[in-house]
């Protein structure tokens, strides 16, 4: 005897877009697919949760997470307006509040629906503005599959940088220093170099996503190859990467600021990315659990 997914759905007290998920992944013993239809026993039992399975490390939860979100896809055009529907402008805010914008969460939604914000710094509108344009060009990039290129990086910059027109993607041309950073920049006559170093090393770099771009974030960061703008086109970069390789994108708080800054200065005097890993691995974390909840929903 067996059930249809809707009936186990009832049963369960689950959505049937989790019973499906729950076959096609295999937690159910006994379940076989016929046609395009999940035959489940009668008799089988509800699978315990996973996703919050203590004994396994992060990565590999990251990584059964993904696996699990790809058997949700394609998702429709109302499941990713859903998705993104606060995502853009809580990202917005927390990448331009990092970088000093007055704007809170609030006023940074009406600014992006073309409002004006009293007493706020045309400044901090333009950057507002001028992020969302430039995560909606990350969303065409990774929907047509184009790789990272330093003309892609100098176009995310020159959306990023509303509000210095004669900065907008091109490399600086005088050397800078970072108040309180624990390293300095390269030299300008050093940007290109690096960058088409940076690039080389992140395509041939076999390792894990996680790490891979926490090391890509730090340097990029490091060379800061622009006069203004580096930390809001390199959080963009990760998202680029991130999206492209079929993980949610994620949201650096600016209440985690310290942490992040942190993870730079790590890096720097310890030579160790593993305060960047785990800020990115618990971000990402929690991304796919908030993915895959909605969808469950």
């Amino acid at each position: 005897m067996f059930m249809t997914v809707k009936q186990t759905a009832e049963k369960w007290g689950l959505s049937e877009r989790r019973v499906r998920i729950l076959c096609s992944t295999g937690r159910i013993p006994g379940v076989y697919q016929e046609g395009r239809a999940w035959k489940i026993p009668v008799d089988a039992v509800k699978p315990a949760d996973r996703r919050f399975k203590s004994a396994e490390s992060l990565l590999e939860a990251i990584d059964r997470k993904k696996a699990e979100l790809d058997t949700c896809r394609p998702l429709t055009e109302g499941e990713l307006a859903r998705l993104s529907e606060e995502f853009t402008v809580e990202f917005t805010y927390n990448s331009n509040a990092i970088e000093g914008s007055t704007l809170t969460l609030r006023e940074t939604d009406m600014v992006l629906r073309g409002l004006t914000v009293h007493q706020k710094p045309l400044k901090d509108h333009m950057e507002a503005i001028g992020h969302k344009e430039a995560f909606d060009f990350v969303l065409e990039l990774v929907q047509n599959r184009i790789p990272m290129t330093e003309r892609i990086i100098q176009q995310i910059h020159y959306l990023v940088l509303a509000d210095k027109r004669d900065d907008r993607g091109t490399y600086r041309r005088i050397p800078v220093r970072i108040a309180g950073a624990q390293y300095e920049p390269v030299q300008p006559y050093l940007i290109q170099p690096k960058m088409e170093q940076l690039i080389t090393n992140y395509r041939e770099d076999t390792d894990h996503i996680v790490m891979r771009l926490a090391r890509f974030h730090v340097e990029f960061e490091s060379i800061h190859p622009f006069i203004d703008g580096n930390g809001r086109t390199g959080r963009l970069l990760v998202n680029l990467e991130l999206m492209k390789a079929g993980y949610p994108p994620i949201d650096i708080k600016f209440t985690d600021q310290l942490a992040y800054y942190d993870a730079f200065d790590e890096y720097h005097t310890k030579q160790s990315l593993s305060a960047m890993e785990k800020l990115f691995a618990n971000y990402m974390n929690e991304q796919l659990d908030r993915y895959l909840s909605m969808l469950e929903g």
